[in-house]
Formats: structure tokens, sequence, C-alpha cells
């Protein structure tokens, strides 16, 4: 009781000093002549016909009250549940009753009491889907172009893998490492970028760090016991294993596309929509390439590579029914995350592997030669996607 004593009375005495801070401090005192600092985000905007739904959250450190809601410069009548009110990191519906044109751009002005304004702009207005039959079953189909059938194809390559010469297998290995590098980027960028949309106060930073640091310390945790076992059951084991780790996070990183496609047709933006289904399927059937090339030497069953195949493209499925139908940008965030530090973990023990098995590891011309070509692959394919 001692010891938990001592552990916990800096941690008491802090709130001790937090509380008085607020309630005596400078703070406490000019709080009552300060503004209050309000900021509101706007999640999500469901359109119904003839209504419009908001789903916002108080991203301030005071309480919000929305007071008037304007509909394309005009003021509208509302509804706001649970109540007008928000408190700090409170959220809550705004239901308008409005004709809302199919295909036209809709502006939503948000009023609080004390006169501050929000912006929330539907650029192309159409029904929000809901999750019924038609559209699960179209959204599904949509991941099933994008990630499942492109990564089969890709996996047809194995044949072709076989045949080369040894000499070619490092090339190869250095081409997977290039393909891995770039969509490790791609998704690390794209959840920089997505940390803008969420609210500040779920400080995306963070989530992303987190999402980062568990997926690439937890598979790490996970290839030393593979490696472990690999003592016992051979080489071919552990390539097996790396072969799977590779389809995992090819499968967070496509479930991020996902992501994106069911988000753009959520909103209205059909031709955006099919452009990214087309570009991802070109750019996702080289990712089969990623998933064999280190098991190119042995013979792994076809129950494997078929769950390779769908642990790396049914993710994709997943992605667009949440784009589609409920899209959260710190979700998203912890999801590409996730993606892109388990694809830096997987480049990490391929590296890692070619250091033992060729002389020179990555750095022999041939290997850069293939490392580079991996890089302009995914570039050049890249170019197709449209986002």
């Amino acid at each position: 009781m001692k010891r938990w004593f001592f552990a916990f009375l800096p941690l008491i005495l802090l709130g001790v000093l937090i509380a008085l801070f607020l309630a005596k401090g400078p703070l406490g005192l000019f709080k009552a002549i300060l503004p209050p600092i309000q900021e509101l985000s706007v999640e999500r905007i469901v359109l119904k016909p003839d209504e419009i739904l908001l789903h916002v959250v108080n991203d301030g450190p005071d309480p919000i009250t929305i007071a008037q809601v304007m509909v394309n410069g005009a003021f509208w009548n509302f509804e706001m549940e649970p109540n007008s009110t928000l408190s700090r990191l409170g959220r809550g519906r705004i239901r308008i009753p409005y004709p809302w044109v199919e295909g036209d751009m809709e502006h939503i002005t948000l009023v609080t009491r004390d006169g501050v304004t929000f912006e929330a702009v539907v650029e192309v207005a159409t029904v929000t889907p809901t999750p019924d039959r038609r559209y699960l079953s179209t959204f599904a189909l949509l991941g099933v172009y994008v990630g499942v059938i492109p990564v089969f194809l890709g996996l047809l390559w194995l044949p072709f893998l076989k045949t080369l010469r040894s000499g070619w297998y490092g090339f190869f290995l250095a081409l997977t490492v290039g393909l891995l590098v770039f969509l490790g980027v791609d998704s690390l960028v794209e959840a920089i970028e997505t940390t803008e949309k969420a609210p500040e106060t779920f400080q995306g930073m963070g989530v992303l760090t987190f999402g980062l640091s568990l997926s690439f310390l937890s598979l790490s945790a996970i290839s030393r016991r593979s490696q472990m076992r690999a003592k016992e059951k051979g080489e071919g084991y552990q390539r097996l294993v790396l072969a799977f780790l590779i389809a995992f996070g090819i499968g967070i990183h496509n479930l991020g596309e996902g992501l994106a496609i069911g988000g753009a047709y959520a909103v209205g933006e059909v031709a955006l929509g099919a452009l990214l289904v087309l570009g991802f399927m070109i750019h996702n059937v080289t990712e089969g390439v990623a998933i064999i090339a280190p098991i190119a030497r042995i013979k792994p069953s076809l129950k494997h590579l078929v769950l390779m195949g769908l642990l790396a493209g049914i993710p994709t499925i997943l992605g667009t029914w949440i784009g589609g139908f409920s899209y959260s940008a710190i979700w998203a965030v912890l999801f590409l995350a996730i993606g892109a530090g388990a694809i830096f973990q997987v480049v990490f023990e391929i590296v890692k592997q070619m250091g033992k098995s060729t002389s020179g590891g990555l750095v022999t011309f041939g290997n850069v030669a293939g490392f580079l070509t991996g890089l302009v692959i995914m570039y050049v394919t890249g170019l197709f996607v449209a986002a």
C-alpha cells in the first residue's frame, strides 16, 4: 500500500494544482472576460429525400449552442438531437427539412448563439446510400473488382517466377521491396492528409503514431516467433510466414483504398469513384507479385495461395462498406497508419532476409535495379488513380 501511495501521490497533487489554477489562477480570473473558444466539426452529411442530416462534434474547449441554420443563404428550420447545446467532445445530429435538388451544390451554415459560423458544403447532392441489400452488394462488388481480382491476377505470376534462374531471385525480392516501400509511403502520406479532416481534439497525429507502432511492433513479435519455429520447420516455413505478413499489410492498405472509393460514391462523385476503381484495379495487380516473390523457391499449396489472396483483397470490401455507409476521418487515419506500419515491418524483414541469403543484400547493382523498378512500376500504375 505504501508503494502504491507514492506511485499515485504526484498525480493526485498534480490534479489539485490544476484544479486550483482553473479556479483561482490567471485562467480562472480572465475566463469571465475572455470570449469563448468555439470549434465545431461536421463529421458526416447524410442526404435523405427532402432532408439533410448533419453529424457534428464539439471540437473546442467551451460549450457551444447552435442557434440558427442557413441553407444556400436562407435561414431554415432545424431540429437538433440530443439538444442544441454541446459540451466538449459532445456529439449531435442536426436534422434540416430541406427540398434539396439532385446534382446541385448545397451550402450549409451553422450559426451559434454567440454569432460564430461554421460552413459545410455538399458538392454534388444525391441520396446517401443506406446499408440495405442493394448497396451492400454493390459496394462488395466494387471491392472485389478493386482488391480481390487484381491480387489474384498478380498471384498468377508465380509459375513465371519459378522458371527464373536463381540470380534473378534477388532482383524480384528487391522489386518487392520497392513495391512495398511505395505502398507504405503512400499509406503514410494519406494518413497524414486525413488527420487534417479529423476533429483536432482527437489528435490525429497521436492516432497515427499509435496505429503505426501497433502494427510494426506486433508484426515484429510475430516474425520473431516464426523465426524461432523456423529452426524446427525449416526456411520454407519462414518464407511462407513472410508472404502472409505481406498479404496482411497489403490488405490493410487496400482497406484504405476501399474507404476512398466508398466515400466517393457516397457523396455522389460517381465519375471519381469509377476512375478510382479503374485506377486501383491496374495499380493492385502488382501487389500479387509482392506476395509471391518470397515463396517463389518453395512449393506453396493452393490453399495457402487462396488464403493470401483473400487476406490481401477482402479488406477492400470492408473499406468500401465503411466509406460508403459510415466514413469517419479518425478511423481512416488509424487504418491507414496500421497498414503503413505493417508494410514497413515487412520491408524490414525482407531486407534482413536478403542480407543473409544474398551477397551484398539490397545494395548490389542488380538488387538496386530491382528496387528502383518496383518504385517505377508503382508510380506508373499510380498515374491511373485519379485521387
